[in-house]
């Protein structure tokens, strides 16, 4: 089983260099040593996600926890993700202690090393420089297949865990199985910046000028009469937009997949 130092070290050389085919190097090299069940956690804490999502884990109780620690590093890639499952599924009434006491008990087991990584983890701190489009790199390198392909899977599937580890596990033919599907939100295209209009333009050749409107970008399904409002971070909102699902629900295209 992989260890969290693992991740640690792979973390502290990537955001140790600049050299984007370095970063993609390294982090193929771990990637290809993980076990299967392992390869969605390695991916969404090297990109400086939780699969839990937010914790609401604030400061004061992080300092409490990090005090004492680990002399050697033992904790599991799958322990940490374990622990992480158990604080998120804690609410309720005395909720705040509880999850103070198990983060105490997690960082416990971790070295100083690995318990500064937990912290930007849960703050969304964790900044090393394995962006997105470096970590398709990675995973394209780590499993032979060609980035694009890996890209267009991701964007179908809302994400990179699930994807990394059908892409090395399964292949070509496993990312083949990944589509548009009405009801599951597809990852939005970004706008890529230039440094200014000519620069942009050297690159678009012909283009169009519109105005931007300021507001909240949305995705929405619908099939029949079930519509469903995505955010660009792949939210369901839903119930928090119906004036959104009233006027949609009326057009004539039974089904269809709105952007904007």
């Amino acid at each position: 089983m992989t260890r969290l130092a693992e991740l640690v070290t792979a973390s502290r050389r990537v955001g140790a260099t600049a050299s984007r085919l370095a970063k993609v190097s390294e982090l193929a090299k771990l990637l290809r040593r993980l076990q299967p069940e392992e390869i969605e956690i390695a991916v969404a804490y090297l990109s400086g996600e939780m699969r839990q999502g937010k914790l609401g884990v604030g400061y004061a109780t992080l300092a409490e926890a990090r005090s004492g620690g680990a002399r050697r590093a033992s904790l599991e890639l799958r322990a940490v993700d374990d622990a992480l499952d158990a604080l998120a599924k804690t609410k309720g009434k005395g909720s705040a202690a509880e999850r103070a006491r198990k983060l105490g008990q997690l960082f416990a087991r971790a070295t100083r090393d690995e318990q500064d990584f937990l912290v930007r983890l849960l703050v969304g701190e964790l900044r090393q420089g394995a962006l997105e489009g470096v970590m398709v790199d990675a995973i394209a390198q780590a499993a032979a297949l060609p980035p694009d392909d890996v890209r267009r899977a991701a964007m179908y599937a809302g994400g990179l865990p699930a994807i990394a580890r059908t892409a090395l596990a399964e292949g070509a033919s496993g990312l083949a199985q990944f589509g548009i599907r009405l009801l599951q939100p597809v990852q939005p295209m970004l706008a890529q910046s230039a440094d200014n209009v000519t620069n942009a333009l050297d690159f678009l050749g012909t283009a169009a000028v519109d105005w931007k409107l300021d507001g909240a970008r949305v995705q929405v399904h619908k099939a029949g009469d079930d519509v469903r409002v995505f955010t660009r971070n792949l939210n369901d909102v839903t119930a928090a937009v119906p004036e959104i699902v009233a006027a949609v629900r009326p057009l004539p295209a039974r089904e269809l997949i709105l952007d904007g």
